[in-house]
């Protein structure tokens, strides 16, 4: 049965104030839900792309078939990977773990053309002077190319993270604890007349997430290249 709309709150979107007071252990709880199924796809992804996109650079032959498997992976209907999961991974359909996973896929898809192409913008010259002064292929992957390549992979992160907010919410269309329901909710509630404080405070928590997700990305990005703020302050 769907929910009823209390009678004295208001329905216009500013009432999403009450509605959060009236809802917040609820909405919280959403809220969590969608924090760690929007952030660790994107950690796991990174993981999964770093090997793929170095093997796409390192092995130029592959770039165009990695990248092209990727983008296509990217174009599966959000809602048709989500249900299809729990068959391929024997879990139950409201399991979030398979929009853990479904979303991981998504963010490797997004993340290998980043990875190769970052490590593809390092300099010639400066792999060339690592390896003069006795670095190893590793060493000089982790301690040279890859350091220089965070500004341009830590871009397609931020983009990557930003994509798998929107995309939890689809996820609370099939029942799945996230923000989304709150758009559900409102959209059960909008008989007759709309009822906009769930939905208006589903956006608007979406936005603040996602700004927050992105900011903590550029943060991270900024500790991680103590030379590119040498560089500027001198």
């Amino acid at each position: 049965m769907p929910p009823v709309a209390p009678l004295a709150q208001d329905s216009s979107p500013l009432g999403m104030f009450g509605y959060f007071n009236d809802h917040r252990d609820e909405v919280l709880n959403w809220l969590w839900y969608h924090t760690w199924l929007s952030a660790v796809p994107v950690v796991a992804g990174l993981l999964i792309a770093l090997p793929l996109g170095w093997v796409a650079r390192r092995y130029r032959w592959t770039y165009p078939p990695l990248v092209t498997a990727a983008g296509l992976l990217y174009t599966i209907p959000s809602i048709a990977l989500f249900v299809a999961m729990p068959d391929i991974l024997g879990t139950q359909i409201l399991d979030p773990i398979n929009v853990a996973v479904a979303l991981t896929v998504y963010s490797v898809a997004l993340l290998v053309r980043v990875v190769a192409d970052g490590l593809g913008a390092v300099p010639d010259d400066v792999a060339q002077a690592a390896t003069a002064m006795g670095l190893t292929r590793r060493q000089r992957l982790l301690k040279v190319e890859l350091p220089l390549a965070v500004p341009v992979i830590a871009a397609g992160v931020r983009v990557a993270v930003v994509a798998n907010v929107s995309l939890v919410a689809v996820a609370g269309t099939i029942g799945v604890p996230n923000l989304g329901q709150l758009f559900t909710t409102g959209f059960q509630l909008s008989v007759g007349s709309p009822y906009y404080p769930p939905i208006t405070l589903g956006i608007v928590l979406c936005v603040l997430l996602a700004l927050a997700l992105d900011l903590l990305v550029v943060g991270g990005t900024w500790l991680a290249t103590p030379w590119r703020r040498a560089v500027s302050g001198s």
